[in-house]
């Protein structure tokens, strides 16, 4: 390790929409941010040069700073004085559709799935799986190549030592439809090989003239075990060499930065993944966007994430109505209007989706579908986030084609300690009470969890500086990014307190008392289907709690729970209203009023 001090880094996100740029600085508080500036991106025409955007977000901070950033069209390195020059630039990049790929593997619950954890967990979109039992017939699969022309395919299948047939005929698929990338026709398409290494000279024959062929570990040696590292550092490598090179303006921004370019969720992965490590914690984060809804999750030291492309806010909204069904979206409205109304005003923000709502009922509808956008997102993460099931005796991959891989789901909510929202409808909800109350209704937090939001949604810039790879400042890039994540991008909501297990009616469901400090010993007894918020900071609060005898916090049914907690911007929410399942009274007068009196006992909306 290096022990070179960074005084100074700027750091930028190239989104679909909005390039953001920020400034962190060594303060006498450690690193902070100190000044943020955005601007269009310019990716496409009439700029067609993804570096316009860079140039006018940097020329925001420096406006803000008096700090001399940029020299032309330069950006100055390294930092003259504290007024002119910064020490390193990184940054990411969503622009222009971000990294789309195909993934291949032969059986579809097995390889194909372990390829799709590789190319999610890299920051890709996943346009299609391919598998030799997905049910399309071969001239099916080659048109639907052809159509849908990935950045790059991940190809992979058979265990090392097992059979190859299905691989090479998957390659010979591929290698039929001849697929041209989707940006710059001057160069062959990327492929990665990850299967049987047996399969390797094969697939080489196939393939190695028509595409640019790379061949790394296979993704499952063994059907007992995942190899995804070597795939998805190749995915980033690929990225740069290959997609950012192609698009516009990108090759100028690539000799611009002191670090790869990373795309934008694959850096806010990798942020989430050292958090976790770090602090020995399970963590769940939700990005939710206009057009798609990313969530990660690292749950027994296993990271996953999912890309749910038609749940998000604008582009995507009349998406999430028809897949939630109008019912699910108006359960949350407290308001009296009818469905049509409200199908109206959702087909409305997709047909013009940079609007924010102007008035209170526009709010409540907008934060409505975001509930069903995460609940949705998260439940296709829970379906793909499993630990692989236990192969007791050795197969061949064709013995396996009826069987599926996957065990049981990784996501306990029991087991989550954190949850990390980010994304506009999160980050700039007018209360932190709304933030908080859409990710308690839509993932139904269990036991004790600490909520977060990011602030102004600055952790894929975090993710980069975190991964920076140059040994001289590596240290120093790592602890900035740590510091500013906790001081300045995480605002910390406080914990949820959610018993699981039958309510009685007319029972205490649990007793609580909490030792605040600087404010004495609180009490409070709470009775099922409420919730109630208490005050507090973010200190840590010695909490005991007794549940009900059918009731578990955590240590399971009726047992007491010690614990240090911690408060945050919205207190402390206690959530009584139970869970597995959790329901909603469909009698519509009783649904409206409990909306209402847990809106109130929350302060979430003003008073009407």
């Amino acid at each position: 390790m290096g022990n070179k001090i960074l005084k100074s880094i700027l750091a930028t996100d190239c989104g679909s929409t909005t390039t953001k740029a920020i400034l962190i600085e060594l303060t006498e508080n450690g690193y902070r941010l100190t000044f943020r500036g955005e601007a269009p991106t310019t990716v496409e025409a009439p700029f067609e040069d993804v570096t316009k955007g860079v140039l006018n977000a940097v020329k925001e901070i420096e406006e803000l700073s008096g700090r001399q950033l940029l020299e032309g069209d330069e950006i100055l390195r390294p930092e003259k004085d504290s007024k002119t020059g910064v020490d390193i630039y990184v940054s990411t990049s969503s622009a222009g559709g971000g990294l789309q790929m195909m993934v291949a593997g032969v059986v579809k619950a097995m390889t194909g799935e372990s390829a799709q954890r590789a190319a999610l967990g890299a920051g890709s979109i996943v346009m299609d799986v391919l598998s030799s039992n997905d049910g399309r017939l071969p001239h099916q699969k080659i048109e639907r190549i052809r159509q849908l022309r990935p950045d790059m395919i991940l190809l992979s299948g058979g265990i090392d030592g097992g059979t190859i047939n299905h691989v090479v005929e998957l390659a010979e698929i591929l290698a039929a439809a001849n697929p041209k990338p989707r940006l710059g026709s001057s160069y062959k398409l990327p492929v990665i090989y990850a299967g049987n290494k047996d399969a390797a000279d094969r697939i080489k024959e196939r393939l190695g003239d028509i595409t640019d062929l790379d061949i790394v570990d296979n993704i499952r040696p063994v059907l007992e075990r995942e190899n995804l590292t070597p795939s998805r550092d190749k995915i980033h490598d690929l990225f740069m060499e290959h997609v950012m090179a192609q698009a516009p303006g990108y090759k100028k921004l690539m000799a611009w930065t002191d670090a790869p370019i990373m795309p934008t969720p694959g850096a806010v992965g990798s942020l989430i993944e050292m958090i976790a490590r770090r602090d020995k914690i399970t963590v769940l984060g939700v990005d939710i966007g206009g057009a798609t809804t990313d969530v990660f999750s690292v749950f027994k030291e296993t990271f996953n994430r999912t890309v749910s492309a038609n749940l998000g806010m604008s582009y995507s909204s009349t998406n999430v109505l028809s897949e939630a069904g109008i019912e699910n979206v108006t359960r949350w409205v407290p308001i009296d209007l009818d469905d049509a109304e409200i199908s109206n005003r959702i087909a409305n923000k997709m047909i013009r989706p940079t609007t924010i709502p102007q008035s209170l009922d526009e709010l409540i509808i907008e934060q409505a579908i975001a509930r069903e956008a995460l609940r949705l997102s998260f439940k296709q993460h829970k379906e793909f986030a499993v630990s692989l099931k236990g192969v007791q005796t050795e197969r061949t991959i064709s013995d396996a084609f009826e069987q599926s891989s996957t065990g049981e789901t990784l996501v306990d909510l029991m087991e989550l300690d954190l949850i990390v929202g980010s994304g506009g409808v999160l980050s700039h909800a007018p209360r932190r009470a709304q933030s908080a109350r859409m990710m308690i209704d839509s993932f139904l937090p269990e036991g004790i969890t600490q909520l977060a939001v990011d602030s102004i949604f600055m952790m894929p810039q975090l993710g980069v500086l975190a991964n920076v790879e140059n040994e001289e400042i590596q240290e120093s890039a790592e602890i900035a990014a740590l510091e500013v994540f906790e001081k300045d991008c995480l605002i910390h909501l406080g914990a949820v307190i959610a018993p699981i297990g039958k309510m009685r009616e007319g029972r205490v469901a649990l007793t609580i008392e909490f030792d605040i400090p600087e404010e004495g010993i609180v009490k409070k007894e709470v009775m099922p289907g409420e919730i109630l918020l208490i005050p507090a900071p973010y200190v840590p609060i010695k909490t005991f709690i007794i549940p009900d005898k059918n009731l578990d916090v955590g240590s399971g049914k009726g047992i007491e729970v010690n614990a240090t907690i911690y408060g945050g911007v919205n207190g402390i929410t206690i959530d009584t209203r139970g869970r597995r399942p959790f329901i909603l009274s469909t009698d519509n007068e009783k649904r409206v009023s409990d909306l209402k009196k847990w809106s109130a006992s929350m302060n979430e909306y003003p008073e009407q």
